[in-house]
């Protein structure tokens, strides 16, 4: 039984504004200058994780694609990578909900338990303690969804069958949103990460697995995703892909950003 806890903000005035009402701002700007987003509800987006200044925009125009689906999606499964402790397989909270300046997410118990049944599926309250790539959606998923349950899993050393498992185990329907949470390139020269970025991107939409973390730090989710597109007949969309020299910082050394939306076919339920 997971332990009635919360998982506290550990990046709320860091990664993004620790006020609700400038973080409700911050957001809601960033949605208005979003992309035009393609027609249809995506079953899965691929969405950036740095800080909002870098990030925030690109992130915007994956949950663009989610204005139609306020009331349909009521589960997120968000995947990302881990950060500052290296695990093997995947790791859910030791909680029951995660903070954010915008209120409380509820976890959702009965994924939980299903997840858990899977040997790479552990508890691990450290993983997810300081780790940001989650986070830091949330305050987005909050934002264009109505009351929803949450699935966070932080990504460690496994493969894209076990994480593909995973995202079987909990694919569901219409009411299941799927998130992958992960930069592209890292510091590059602003040109080279543009070469880079538009290949990873290129292959994403081709869905063909990418080679390393060198391309996406969240390679690994990423992959699993990949995995099941392909398996499942999904198609896969470029929303937008821009860099820190792009948004908020100089054209020395930038990080890569890719939004991506993958729209489940007809012959697939829809």
């Amino acid at each position: 039984m997971i332990n009635p806890i919360t998982r506290v903000s550990a990046v709320a005035g860091m990664f993004y504004p620790g006020s609700a009402a400038e973080l409700t701002d911050t957001v809601r700007q960033f949605m208005a200058n979003a992309l035009a987003a393609p027609a249809g509800v995506p079953k899965a987006l691929i969405v950036p994780h740095a800080g909002y200044v870098y990030s925030g925009p690109v992130a915007a125009s994956g949950y663009a694609c989610l204005a139609a689906a306020r009331n349909l999606i009521k589960r997120v499964v968000l995947l990302g990578p881990t950060h500052r402790v290296a695990i093997r397989g995947l790791a859910l909270p030791a909680a029951s909900a995660f903070d954010t300046p915008l209120g409380r997410v509820p976890l959702d118990g009965e994924l939980e338990q299903m997840v858990l049944r899977l040997p790479q599926v552990q508890q691990n309250a450290m993983a997810h303690a300081q780790e940001h790539s989650l986070e830091v959606q949330l305050p987005f998923l909050q934002m264009v969804l109505d009351e929803f349950t949450l699935l966070p899993l932080a990504v460690g050393m496994a493969s894209t069958e076990e994480v593909a498992e995973v995202l079987d185990c909990v694919w569901g329907g219409k009411e299941t949103l799927i998130v992958i949470s992960s930069d592209l390139s890292h510091y590059h020269p602003y040109s080279q990460a543009q070469q880079l970025d538009q290949e990873t991107g290129r292959q994403i939409v081709a869905l063909q697995p990418l080679a390393d973390h060198q391309q996406a730090c969240g390679a690994t989710p990423v992959n699993g995703l990949l995995l099941c597109a392909r398996r499942r007949g999904l198609q896969a969309q470029l929303l937008d892909l821009r860099n820190s020299g792009d948004t908020a910082g100089d054209r020395s050394r930038v990080v890569g950003y890719g939004a991506f939306a993958f729209q489940e076919s007809m012959a697939y339920g829809q």
